[in-house]
């Protein structure tokens, strides 16, 4: 089977990540999704796509997600990564190994998939990569001790590649949300929000479909904060 776009989404299971799967499916991408739960197999077969179960932990997991699209498709226009939240805790307490986690989770899962992905894109003349971020990457939040300072070097990290690869017609951008409804709303957060409101799923999938396609061509390296005001820096 051949397509002419083709998406790989991780972290697809539930949340912002199910959402980017259900609307790049509705504009016409063939998808592949993985998740640590079973809900990515049931998502893929829902959108008439390819899921599987696995770990953005896992580079053998990523391989296989990357195979089994390439068997299928022959290409892969854009990746995206969304992943779960690492632990949390009072700042000093956290341990080595929860910092670790938070690593692993939100920053190698990027350079993992990007090891596989990148060639491929090389080859087939472009391509580009969304990460799901956080707002609090660029404005600290001691609510989120490990996400922060983590995503705060995956900012670095996307410059760096996006410079690079430039030249390749590969593009990477991050999305920051701020507090979006795959979360239970808490209200001392709701107040912070200019919008009095938490972001949607749905607005977050529509902004990584933009991202993803041409519209967004001459756009790389970059931050988009989708926060509904709640950051201050200008």
């Amino acid at each position: 089977m051949s397509t002419d776009k083709v998406a790989v989404i991780t972290g697809a299971g539930r949340g912002m990540g199910a959402a980017i799967a259900r609307e790049l499916a509705g504009n016409g991408y063939a998808v592949a999704v993985m998740s640590p739960s079973g809900a990515a197999e049931a998502l893929g077969k829902e959108l008439g796509g390819i899921g599987m179960t696995g770990s953005v932990t896992s580079q053998a997991d990523l391989q296989t997600l990357i195979d089994k699209t390439m068997d299928t498709h022959g290409r892969i226009d854009g990746v995206v990564n969304s992943t779960g939240h690492p632990p949390k805790g009072d700042l000093l307490d956290i341990p080595d190994e929860d910092w670790h986690a938070g690593l692993d989770i939100n920053f190698l899962n990027v350079v993992r998939i990007l090891r596989i992905v990148t060639p491929i894109m090389q080859q087939q003349g472009g391509g580009s990569v969304v990460n799901i971020s956080t707002y609090a990457a660029f404005e600290p939040e001691i609510h989120f001790p490990v996400s922060t300072p983590v995503r705060a070097a995956l900012a670095a990290f996307t410059k760096i590649y996006a410079d690079k690869y430039a030249r390749d017609n590969i593009r990477m951008n991050n999305i920051l949300p701020g507090f979006i409804d795959s979360l239970p709303e808490v209200e001392m957060f709701k107040k912070r929000i200019p919008m009095e409101r938490y972001g949607t799923v749905e607005e977050i999938a529509k902004t990584a479909a933009f991202l993803l396609s041409p519209d967004s061509g001459y756009i790389t390296g970059q931050n988009l904060r989708v926060d509904g005001g709640i950051t201050r820096s200008i």
